[in-house]
């Protein structure tokens, strides 16, 4: 998908540079307004792709630290998780997160929960606190781990 976005990108933006070397005024107006969605787009798109790899590197270190929630919930036949198990496991990963608040593992671990619930924008936010908890303890420490 990302590959298809950049490349509407491009394709977006080739047609506004067209629009925008046209004589006529409202073409050259349409091709300036339309110049934005690229910038918008390839932003959005560097947005994604850099918390989905800041995601999985904090995974990956969970995961060293062997940290990471073991995945043994019932699944329905589809494959995908018990929602009603996952819920109930994701009480005790809300009771780490209320007893650790400052701990990235707590918070990358709730967001694990909630995607196992179905919750997908809750499982990106509370990622992005774990990522946001991540970088501050880096930066306060000076290692890279």
């Amino acid at each position: 998908m990302a590959a298809l976005l950049a490349l509407y990108l491009i394709f977006v933006g080739q047609y506004a540079l067209l629009l925008i070397n046209s004589e006529e005024p409202a073409a050259k107006a349409m091709g300036f307004a339309l110049a934005v969605l690229p910038l918008v787009g390839a932003w959005a798109l560097v947005s994604e792709l850099t918390f989905v790899a800041r995601g999985q590197r904090l995974i990956s270190l969970l995961g060293a630290e062997s940290g990471l929630p073991i995945d043994d919930l019932p699944r329905l036949p589809s494959g995908r998780i018990d929602p009603k198990a996952a819920d109930l496991e994701f009480e005790t990963h809300q009771k780490d997160v209320e007893q650790h608040p400052a701990a990235w593992q707590s918070w990358l671990r709730l967001g694990l929960a909630y995607d196992a619930s179905g919750d997908r924008s809750r499982a990106r936010w509370a990622t992005r606190k774990a990522i946001s908890l991540h970088r501050a303890e880096v930066k306060a420490t000076g290692s890279a781990a």
